[in-house]
């Protein structure tokens, strides 16, 4: 049996784009001769679809293109995701479903078992967990079709709860007592940083375990927040993995089956997390514009190291010619600021401008000097800096319809080290899931070629410029510290005991997760987040805006 896979980016709700990439790719399978074509979970919507489920025209059309996919498998048999409607009397309306079409129509259809309602996840929200399991015989093979989180059944918790699993059944466990001879899984798997080994370890392991080849197809791409790197994989029934996608990119290829059964590949899987990172970055700001139908981009440029990190990402996922920049300095910006900024953006053949700000600080602060007569100055005349930016910025936007970028990172975000309606506006935010010690490990992938980043911006101490000799180590600890910090409370989820670290002080502790705590109102105005990790600001972080804690 020749098996083809098939990873590709769709577009959420795009069901006439989705279901021709999906012909064109049959198509091309039919060509090489291939007897099965597999693709991702909610391949035909799109993943994820939210609430568009609920809407009773977007099911009748899901099903309507459904058939038109089912009327091009002729000679050819096609595994694709889609909804399907629950017809018994209980229970949700829809099943997460894998379809299985052949001659022109459907041919049987296998339902997902697990829906995860965690993180970023919320399925059983829409979908009815099944409680059924079989295997389709294809070409005198069993196979036993799996949905993503099916094979996943023996993760748990990676906090003090990890004494239990998440869930009390394993549908491979299931399906193995139906004698299959291949496992086939269809996933929406949205890639972490984080989690690319524990990943891999559980394809690999199910396929030793069960003594069984794994055929793994993951969706590539991104939909707003969400980045599937794809990496869909082969891997043989001792565990060893055959073959692997590329990251980030669609790819289809074929395979036969004895091939697959009787190799032993040594292939390694050794990813770099911050070359992993900036693709996706890439990936996910360039798919966010590209499916928006977004024209152009703008960005402040302040001369720091987030800012000419974020016009790198911008310039590569949308070429120089879709990006603008926009020099705003001040009284407090630094003669080297404005110098550095102007050659990153003449290196990169960006459009820039320079806009003084002084002069406008001045008018705003004359006219504000009657009401907050008698009081010192304090964050409130660095506030109006920051928003009389984001108002130039935004300014522009509507004038030449370029879409602001959100340049914020991760350590300041989760700290309310920023201004609301200032530095923190945006369409998206690039690096709001980048730690800021990683923003320096991105600078130097960036230049790991051309010097694109001027050496003074890495080595310049970081600061806001928003006051007289202003550094970030005025009111944070080094970022060192802070990001160890704050990547066991968000992303490990230990409790305030059990954080530690090279000058992480228990005072030091308190302090910081009482900043995380009381910036949550912030945070629930800030832009979509380019999620990178396993626990990013935004729908997979739902924090109590006024809880105590």
């Amino acid at each position: 049996m020749k098996i083809t896979l098939a990873q590709i980016n769709y577009h959420v709700g795009n069901f006439e784009k989705n279901s021709n990439l999906i012909i064109d790719a049959i198509r091309k399978a039919k060509n090489d001769k291939s007897d099965l074509i597999i693709f991702s979970e909610l391949s035909l919507t799109g993943y994820p679809p939210h609430d568009l489920l609920e809407h009773r025209d977007f099911i009748e059309k899901c099903n309507d293109y459904i058939d038109l996919v089912a009327r091009e498998c002729r000679g050819i048999t096609a595994i694709i995701g889609a909804p399907s409607i629950n017809r018994k009397s209980s229970g949700k309306k829809l099943y997460n479903t894998a379809y299985l079409l052949n001659e022109g129509k459907i041919r049987d259809q296998i339902n997902k078992s697990l829906l995860p309602t965690y993180d970023i996840f919320d399925e059983y929200r829409y979908f009815e967990p099944s409680t059924d399991f079989k295997v389709i015989d294809l070409k005198g093979k069993k196979l036993a079709i799996t949905i993503c989180e099916d094979l996943w059944d023996e993760q748990g918790f990676e906090n003090e709860f990890s004494s239990s699993r998440m869930y009390s059944v394993s549908p491979m466990k299931e399906l193995a007592k139906l004698k299959p001879d291949i496992i086939i899984n269809i996933s929406a798997s949205p890639f972490a940083y984080n989690k690319t080994e524990n990943k891999l370890r559980i394809f690999t392991d199910k396929a030793a375990r069960y003594k069984l080849p794994v055929l793994m197809v993951n969706q590539v791409g991104a939909n707003t927040d969400l980045i599937f790197e794809g990496n869909s994989m082969v891997i043989g029934p001792g565990g060893n993995i055959i073959d692997m996608f590329p990251a980030f990119d669609e790819h289809i290829a074929s395979y036969e089956l004895s091939d697959i059964t009787d190799s032993q590949s040594d292939f390694k899987y050794q990813p770099d997390r911050i070359e992993m990172i900036y693709s996706a970055l890439v990936l996910g700001l360039k798919d966010y514009f590209d499916k928006m139908n977004f024209p152009s981009a703008i960005l402040g440029l302040s001369g720091g190291i987030d800012s000419a990190v974020c016009l790198c990402i911008a310039v590569k996922a949308l070429g120089a010619q879709k990006v603008r920049a926009l020099l705003l300095p001040s009284m407090y910006s630094s003669e080297n600021s404005v110098e550095d900024a102007v050659d990153l953006s003449n290196k990169l053949g960006v459009r820039y401008d320079i806009i003084n700000i002084e002069s406008s600080y001045r008018v705003i602060i004359d006219s504000l000097s009657e009401v907050m007569k008698g009081t010192s100055p304090d964050v409130t005349e660095e506030n109006i800096q920051a928003r009389l930016r984001s108002l130039l910025l935004m300014s522009l936007s509507n004038k030449f319809g370029n879409i602001l970028l959100n340049t914020s990172n991760k350590s300041e975000t989760a700290v309310g080290y920023s201004t609301l309606y200032g530095d923190m506006a945006g369409s998206i935010s690039v690096l709001g899931d980048v730690y800021k010690t990683d923003i320096y490990k991105l600078a130097d992938h960036i230049n790991k070629d051309l010097n694109i980043i001027p050496q003074s911006i890495i080595d310049k101490a970081p600061s806001a410029e928003l006051r007289p000799d202003q550094k970030d180590t005025d009111s944070l600890p080094d970022y060192e510290v802070l990001d160890s910090l704050l990547y066991q409370y968000i992303e490990m989820q230990k409790p305030v005991s059990e954080i530690k670290g090279h000058n992480i002080t228990r005072d030091l502790v308190k302090k910081i997760i009482n900043q995380i705590n009381r910036n949550e109102f912030k945070r629930y105005q800030a832009p979509p987040i380019l999620r990178i990790s396993s626990k990013a600001f935004g729908i997979g972080r739902r924090m109590p805006l006024v809880g105590i804690y």
